[in-house]
């Protein structure tokens, strides 16, 4: 079990608690500490008995979840952010569901917003064929519409179940990410190199949504645009990737439509200084990510190695589980 801290003190806390409540699976927690300043790692070993790996500086999500896993032992690695608490049986569930099958390399939560758990925050992920991604149901009042488990995409990062050995085929989280959209290179690797994702409705956490930088941040949109175009250039079919303007552009129209009612996440960017912000967050982004086109393209050539679906099969794959325009807008 790997939980990622940096300065959430009260969070972490809750987040630990919620571990102790776990039941029926034997289990280490790892906390890797990005340099915190607020006593966290002191309180996670004092408190919890927890392992801390401690960093003198923010390193990330990415390498920090990656030093997690290589302390790991287990044949299963679980995630937990540190701003998520896991209900009881989560941990049990999500092995059970991990292991139900050797090709499974990943298990999906049913995550809730935690503000109001009548709400879904995530249930496995869906993708827009720009690259932009994000949970499916997001938003969505928890009707039992997500209460059969299934195959799904892959899973979100902020409380899943890695298998130990996929993660040594294929390797952990790629650190040029640092965060946002991680998960997802993770998660379409895996599936390029023929793992299957199981999502289980019993495997339950409450999350904190967009805690880490805030939903205004101008920092996190710029990460999440940045990586969309890092992801689809590391591992979108060629057939897909040159139609990447055009999704896109698509994509951006349906949001300026959403603007213009202060819909959607736009609402956390008011008046027009605000959409300026966001236009320059993305612009940011997008200059972010040619600046290391080189190296995805690199990176690209790498996974051919690992390939068991083919492009025609990578298309079919993020094509089925597709975002709808509405709702990636």
């Amino acid at each position: 079990m790997v939980v990622v801290n940096w300065n959430r003190k009260e969070l972490l806390r809750a987040c630990l608690g919620s571990l102790g409540r776990q039941s029926d699976v034997a289990f280490e927690t790892i906390v890797v500490d990005n340099g915190s300043s607020d006593g966290s790692p002191e309180m996670a070993e004092r408190e919890f008995g927890a392992r801390v790996i401690r960093n003198r500086e923010n390193r990330g999500f990415c390498a920090a979840n990656n030093q997690g896993i290589a302390a790991s032992s287990g044949d299963f690695i679980a995630l937990l952010n540190n701003d998520a608490e896991a209900q009881p049986g989560w941990l049990a569930a999500l092995l059970r569901a991990g292991s139900a099958a050797p090709d499974i390399g990943m298990a999906a939560s049913k995550v809730l917003v935690w503000e109001d758990p009548r709400r879904i925050d995530k249930a496995g992920h869906l993708i827009f064929p720009d690259g932009q991604n994000r949970g499916r149901g997001t938003g969505q009042l928890d009707k039992g519409q997500f209460d059969r488990e299934e195959e799904v995409l892959w899973p979100d990062g902020c409380a899943c179940l890695y298998r130990a050995e996929m993660l040594r085929q294929i390797g952990g989280f790629d650190e040029d990410f640092f965060a946002y959209g991680d998960d997802a290179e993770l998660g379409l690797r895996a599936r390029i190199a023929g793992w299957r994702c199981v999502y289980t409705p019993q495997a339950v956490v409450w999350h904190h949504r967009g805690s880490t930088l805030g939903k205004d941040s101008a920092r996190r949109l710029e990460l999440i645009e940045r990586n969309r175009l890092l992801l689809a250039l590391k591992l979108f079919p060629w057939s897909l990737l040159w139609l990447n303007p055009l999704f896109f552009a698509v994509r951006v129209a349906a949001s300026l439509v959403h603007a213009g009612r202060s819909a959607g996440d736009t609402a956390h960017f008011p008046g027009l200084a605000g959409k300026l912000r966001m236009a320059a967050a993305i612009l940011r982004g997008d200059a972010g990510a040619l600046r290391r086109a080189p190296r995805m393209l690199r990176k690209r050539a790498e996974v051919r190695r690992l390939r068991r679906l083919s492009p025609a099969g990578v298309r079919r794959l993020i094509l089925t589980h597709r975002l709808r325009l509405k709702d990636v807008a």
